[in-house]
């Protein structure tokens, strides 16, 4: 999730490894992601909005990845 933390991060990899951020984001932390980009804070707040809505009412025990594809590999 692209967080402040996350952020730095790739600021801290770019440096480390004499790339750019954007390559950082490409080649290294989405390398293995069926979608490439970062899931956006607004994304899980969507999720967490619709578990806690009367929509997901017959949602129990159910486990949700957001990680854009990257666990299916």
């Amino acid at each position: 999730v692209r967080t402040p933390l996350v952020t730095k991060q790739i600021a801290d990899q770019a440096r480390t490894h004499n790339i750019g951020e954007d390559e950082v984001v490409t080649e290294i932390l989405l390398k293995e992601s069926a979608v490439k980009r970062l899931v956006e804070p607004e994304e899980v707040g969507s999720l967490v909005g619709w578990l806690a809505s009367p929509h997901a009412g017959m949602v129990t025990g159910a486990s949700y990845t957001m990680d854009g594809g990257w666990s299916a590999r």
